[in-house]
This record gives structure tokens, C-alpha cells and sequence, in this order.
């Protein structure tokens, strides 16, 4: 280091010993807690299915035999709760809190569990948001979990920043719709998955077609589909689509998830629990 250093990297060309120390913001799981696997599961942006596909496969990892959580990072969008159709509130003591039990057993939190009602708004800033996430993975009295999916939510902003600095993610899996993947947005999440040195698990297109009920026809109702040859662009090899299915969107809304049947994410899911290497 330099006689003259004014400690601020940023406007240093300097390649010095403690501009090469990079300092860890990751956090430690309650002392409780056991979580052998980590996946995030975010997206460009909002309202493309990304907590759809977290639940889906949440619910194949537990079929599996597997004991299963889901942190619901959306605080502002919280879907899990109603998915799962948990009604019941979180609960805490001096140890931590506790996440809610789904109907088949997979562990859950979201702030939906823990507000009064479920529709009350939640009017926070972009840090107080990242620090009920923390909370999330280092208060709650996890597992033991042998997989956790993380619901993202949308975009690059903040929180999103937050779980991938603060939480030890073994990889991620990105949710668009085939107007997306058109544009940038995708690569936009790519890039900073990439660039936060966390590998892409998989990428999932939603409302990638609608199956005629009368003759079995798909039809790509928003454009062909482009998400093979993204996938190739940046080397992901686990690739899965989903069709618009109205008997998916009645399943979540009716808190039903657990009960869906398709093996459209059959794949993803051997990705996502690091199978296949």
C-alpha cells in the first residue's frame, strides 16, 4: 500500500495488497438452524411467475423426500403464504422465529406471516427491505433443511443485491416469459448473477405456449420461443417450459400448490438440487 493512500479503492489505480482483500458480507443462519443447500429463484422483473416457480418446485423437492423451505424475499409481493394457502401466523420467542409448516410439511416465512392482514402494504425504503430479509435467514429457526428455495423479488435492485451478498447461494434459477427473453431484462439478471460469482442453475419460460384442449395443438400465444437459444447464449444447460395453464393459477390461488401434477420442471429440479453435474 501506497505512503499517500486515502483508503478510497475507487479512485486508485493502485493494484495493492489490501485493494485485493475482499471483505465477506456473508451471513450466519441462526445457530439453530442447518440448511445444506441454498437456490434463489429470481427475474428481470415482476409478474412473469417467478413465486409460481419457486412453490412448483419446493413442492418436487419435497416429493422427493426431501425437507424443504422456502424464504419468500418479496416483501413487498408476497405470494408464498397464499399459495401454500398458510393462514396461520408466524411465531417467535427470546430463541427466534419460527417458520409455518405447509400442508405436506415444507417450511415457510414471509412477511404475510407475521402482518396482521395479508393485504396490509408494506411502505418500506430499499434498507429497511434488505434487513427483514437478513432477518428472515439469520432469526428464523430453520430445519434441519436439505434445500431451501429463496423467492426473489423482481429486478436488481436492493434486496436482490442483499440476498445474493448476504445469503450463501448455491445458485440461482431465472424465470421470464417469451416477451422478455426478446429483450435485455434477462441478460440484465444473467449479468448480475455472473457478476456476483453465482452460477445459473437453470432458466424457466413461463407462459411459453397453450396446449388446445380439443386437439392437444400448442400454440405460442406470445411469440415463438427463444429460451433454448438464451439458454446456449450463456451456457445453461437445464431449460424448462411452462404452458398457460389455467388449472396452475386456480392451484395457487386456492393455496392448492401441493397438489399440482406436470413434469415440466422435472429437469430443473435435478439442476437445482445439483444432480447431474
Amino acid at each position: 500500500m501506497e505512503n499517500d493512500c486515502t483508503h478510497n479503492c475507487s479512485s486508485c489505480s493502485s493494484n495493492c495488497s489490501e485493494r485485493t482483500q475482499q471483505k465477506s458480507f456473508l451471513e450466519k443462519p441462526h445457530e439453530l438452524s442447518h440448511i445444506n443447500r441454498v437456490v434463489g429463484v429470481m427475474s428481470g422483473k415482476g409478474g412473469v411467475g417467478k413465486s409460481l416457480v419457486t412453490s412448483l418446485l419446493a413442492v418436487l423437492a419435497k416429493r422427493q423426500g426431501l425437507k424443504t423451505a422456502v424464504l419468500d424475499a418479496d416483501i413487498t409481493g408476497p405470494s408464498i403464504p397464499k399459495a401454500f394457502g398458510l393462514r396461520t401466523r408466524a411465531t417467535a420467542d427470546e430463541t427466534g422465529m419460527y417458520p409455518v409448516l405447509s400442508k405436506t410439511g415444507i417450511e415457510a416465512m414471509s412477511l404475510n406471516l407475521l402482518t396482521e392482514n395479508e393485504t396490509d402494504p408494506v411502505v418500506w425504503r430499499g434498507p429497511v427491505l434488505a434487513g427483514a430479509v437478513k432477518q428472515f435467514w439469520t432469526d428464523v429457526i430453520w430445519g434441519p433443511v436439505d434445500i431451501m428455495f429463496i423467492d426473489m423479488p423482481p429486478g436488481t435492485g436492493d434486496v436482490p443485491l442483499t440476498v445474493f451478498q448476504s445469503i450463501p447461494l448455491d445458485g440461482i434459477i431465472v424465470v421470464a416469459t417469451p416477451q422478455e427473453l426478446v429483450g435485455m431484462i434477462v441478460e440484465k439478471a444473467l449479468h448480475m448473477a455472473n457478476r456476483m460469482n453465482v452460477p445459473v442453475l437453470g432458466l424457466v419460460e413461463n407462459m411459453s405456449y397453450a396446449v388446445c384442449p380439443c386437439c392437444g395443438e400448442h400454440f405460442s400465444v406470445f411469440g415463438e420461443s427463444r429460451a433454448d437459444a438464451v439458454a446456449a447464449q450463456f451456457g445453461i444447460k437445464a431449460v424448462a417450459k411452462l404452458p398457460i395453464d389455467p388449472k396452475l393459477a386456480h392451484a395457487c390461488d386456492n393455496g392448492a400448490v401441493e397438489g399440482f401434477e406436470g413434469d415440466w420442471l422435472n429437469d430443473l429440479i435435478k439442476a437445482a438440487l445439483g444432480e447431474g453435474k
